[in-house]
């Protein structure tokens, strides 16, 4: 039989485990946020010339 302390135990693990998880994939969603936003901001630098290189030329 299972005692309340190994009981509690094994939640308390159980929910570690689960908010680990939590911000490990909220890390990965702002991560892909990021990547896809600096892919399109290259995009917009490109089609409109006004990125970093095009100043230098002025």
């Amino acid at each position: 039989m299972v005692t309340g302390g190994a009981t509690a135990t094994a939640l308390a693990s159980g929910l570690v485990t689960h908010l680990l998880l939590d911000r490990l994939l909220k890390a990965g969603i702002v991560l892909a946020a990021l990547l896809v936003l600096a892919i399109g901001m290259t995009v917009v630098w490109r089609r409109t010339g006004t990125g970093p290189r095009d100043r230098d030329r002025g």
